[in-house]
């Protein structure tokens, strides 16, 4: 239990320190959008999904009605559902609680990782999972508080230039995952898709567009042929 723990607390560093300048900026401009410290750090807590608590920070305060923020935030993490069905299967012998403290905590890299500790023919244990994604959760809602605290000391935060680390995190991520069948073919049409709904559709609708591309790529493409000689000697 113990090494599943420190196995998930190490790889949980880098995580950690590539989203860290999205977990300040989101803390800065909360805090510029009207809200309290108190209320960023809230919803850094509750919601715990940093591109929908950007769309919401930005729709709140506007004459927007409700129901659209709260469906533009589900249109935003509509991926998470898709990645609940994939871990879930996966999630043996954990109670209802304990699984529902999973989902919770399963952004996108706890899938991601998740499913390449899987395929390394590792279980998916809960002392590796909580390992892995509880120092990542309380980074975060400590990042909303420092971001929110001390964000309007920084006049120009893009100027740093540190926003390119969770866009080079995910891309390894995503090339983590290239020996699988069709890997290109769906990388490329949920690619393309993204790029031409944010074009002509708009965000946040682009994110779920461009995996719904893939996902429909994938689903109708033929399965991989299975070599029967291997499989019978199995």
């Amino acid at each position: 239990m113990k090494s599943d723990i420190l196995a998930g607390m190490r790889q949980s560093v880098s995580v950690i320190v590539s989203a860290a300048p999205f977990g300040l900026l989101f803390g800065a401009l909360a805090v510029d959008n009207g809200m309290t410290v108190w209320q960023a750090v809230l919803m850094s807590a509750t919601v715990y999904a940093g591109a929908s608590q950007m769309v919401g920070i930005e729709l709140f305060g506007q004459n927007v009605a409700p129901w659209l923020i709260v469906f533009s935030i589900f249109a935003v993490n509509f991926r998470h559902v898709l990645y609940s069905a994939s871990v879930g299967r996966r999630l043996t012998g954990y109670s209802v609680s304990q699984k529902a403290l999973a989902f919770f905590f399963l952004i996108d890299p706890q899938y991601a990782e998740s499913e390449r500790r899987v395929e390394q023919g590792k279980a998916l244990t809960l002392p590796w999972y909580l390992g892995f994604g509880l120092p990542i959760y309380v980074t975060w809602i400590s990042e909303a508080w420092i971001g929110a605290t001390f964000g309007k000391m920084i006049s120009n935060p893009q100027a740093l230039g540190l926003d390119f680390l969770l866009p080079i995190y995910f891309l390894g991520l995503v090339m983590g995952f290239r020996k699988r069948a069709l890997w290109l073919p769906v990388v490329l049409a949920s690619g393309a898709a993204s790029i031409l709904a944010w074009k002509f559709v708009g965000s946040p609708w682009h994110v779920s567009l461009g995996a719904l591309a893939g996902i429909i790529l994938a689903a109708a493409a033929p399965l991989p042929k299975v070599d029967s000689s291997s499989e019978g000697a199995k």
